[in-house]
């Protein structure tokens, strides 16, 4: 078997890891991983395909692949065991088997690729071994660190014993009113000097700081010395100028990116077993209707902080009726949660790991259905004498969401002013730095399903596409929730936080 590289790429053939086992050249791999998803057969179910100089042994990862690059004349079965190791490995590094994580602990996963496999050739090593080896545990070193240790301590005693002697020689000198020893190379002359009211302590002083000297003080005359963080007139005029324009002016403040990202606050009360269950949406629609593409990707993640509640189990509800493709963490009873909806260990004996968020379950929903987009936006700009005029309205599809800080953000031309706001449901705020008119509504409830504004303004009406939304909720979109944590062994409740969030990721009407 002559294993020639080994390779996490996409479905596209871009390369995110490669480790090359012979002498390969970078553009003779991204030729081959490039070639890759072409030579596969949608049709047919195969691990490998070939061509005329290499076979390609390969396994999917959700979104990624696993890829071999061998010789035609390898063995394929030991190619396939092969392939299975590094597919193991992978988790071992990576949360989540997406493109960001794999790059983030790339030089891991090369590390434990070198473990597999020297020179071509596979090494006889299971998944543990590979963990050992990779974490570099060595003996030896733990040896040179206790004896420089000792021989600092050992260093230390004899100083403060060496110190000691010294003082102790000083104290009889004065007492018997002989002249204090001298201790150093120049002799007793060099120490005659010193006062009788000195003492040699054990501890080490450091030298006392130089005083800095008062400078003189100048007369208070004017000076036309630059101040540092004197805000001179120039700045006062051009913030004045902003603010006359109609620009905001947001104060500096240590708080930085605030407003970049919202996020929800966190949990008041974190139990030793926290929940976080988070969603996030991915939504493409057409300006006349017609819904392109939507992804809804969530996970359960656990965290356990206290060694008692680490064998654990977790109930769950799945009230969802969409068709969601759920998945669960390879240590994770599959068995038992298909059959009763139950998150445990396939060994029971062992115990969640402790001060690390772990994804137990995730599923993902992928439709084109109208009738699941949570938040439909209609916009129907109309041309006037004077230019456009807009009307967008939101409706709330399902009652059950409740969504906050929602901000719908419609382009709008440039160099023609600000818009003429007609009805007006919640607030707007005009960015003519973005040339982006933002409808702000705090909440979007059962309570408050629908609404509508109504701007004017000089444009076409494709000026005010592609629209985007944003907005964050305390709930969840699939209704996929833990219920219930037990202890393995009596089956007793255990006390539990829980935290829900529902974010977006991209939100366009095109």
């Amino acid at each position: 078997m002559v294993l020639l590289a080994a390779a996490v790429c996409t479905k596209a053939g871009k390369a995110i890891v490669s480790r090359q086992f012979v002498e390969m050249t970078r553009t003779r791999i991204e030729g081959l991983l490039a070639a890759f998803p072409k030579l596969m057969n949608t049709g047919k179910q195969h691990t490998f395909v070939e061509t005329d100089s290499v076979r390609y042994v390969y396994q999917p990862l959700e979104k990624l692949y696993m890829v071999l690059i061998t010789t035609k004349n390898s063995n394929i079965l030991e190619d396939l065991e092969t392939l299975r190791l590094f597919s193991r490995v992978i988790p071992e590094y990576c949360r989540v088997l997406e493109e960001s994580e794999i790059s983030e602990h790339c030089f891991d996963l090369i590390f434990a690729f070198d473990e597999i496999v020297a020179l071509g050739y596979r090494e006889n090593v299971n998944l543990a071994q590979i963990r050992t080896f990779t974490e570099m545990d060595s003996h030896e070193e733990k040896v040179f660190r206790a004896v420089r240790e000792t021989q600092e301590r050992e260093a230390k005693a004899e100083m403060r014993r060496k110190a000691k002697e010294l003082q102790q020689a000083r104290r009889d000198a004065e007492r018997s009113g002989k002249k204090v020893p001298a201790f150093g190379g120049f002799g007793s002359a060099g120490m005659s000097s010193v006062s009788s009211g000195s003492v040699i302590t054990d501890t080490i002083v450091e030298p006392e700081k130089p005083k800095m000297t008062p400078t003189p003080v100048r007369s208070s005359g004017p000076s036309r010395a630059l101040k540092l963080g004197a805000k001179g007139k120039e700045v006062d005029n051009f913030v004045d100028q902003l603010k006359s324009e109609g620009e905001t002016i947001i104060p500096t403040t240590g708080k930085r990116g605030s407003d970049v990202s919202k996020v929800l606050p966190p949990p008041v009360n974190v139990e030793s077993v926290h929940l976080r269950v988070e969603e996030k949406i991915s939504l493409t629609c057409g300006r006349d209707g017609g819904l392109q593409n939507m992804e809804v990707l969530g996970m359960v993640t656990l965290r356990v902080t206290d060694e008692k509640n680490g064998r654990i189990r977790l109930i769950i509800n799945n009230n969802d009726n969409k068709g969601l493709q759920l998945q669960t963490h390879p240590n994770v009873d599959k068995k038992f949660f298909t059959a009763e909806s139950v998150i445990g260990l396939k060994n029971p004996e062992k115990s969640f790991p402790l001060n690390n968020d772990v994804g137990v379950l995730k599923w993902r929903l992928q439709t084109t259905d109208e009738s699941l987009i949570p938040l439909t936006i209609n916009c129907w700009p109309s041309e006037s004498a004077t230019g456009c005029d807009v009307n967008i309205e939101y409706e709330l599809q399902k009652d059950s969401l409740e969504l906050n800080d929602v901000v719908i953000s419609i382009p709008i031309p440039s160099g023609v002013g600000a818009p003429v706001i007609g009805d007006l449901d919640g607030e707007y705020k005009h960015d003519s730095r973005r040339n982006v008119l933002e409808w702000c509504l705090p909440v979007i409830d059962a309570n408050n399903k629908t609404g509508s504004l109504e701007f004017s303004i000089a444009g076409q009406p494709n000026d005010f596409f592609p629209i985007s939304v944003s907005f964050v909720s305390k709930r969840n979109y699939c209704d996929i929730q833990v219920t219930k944590v037990t202890h393995v062994d009596g089956d007793s409740p255990v006390k539990f936080s829980t935290e829900t969030s529902f974010v977006v990721d991209k939100y366009v009407i095109e």
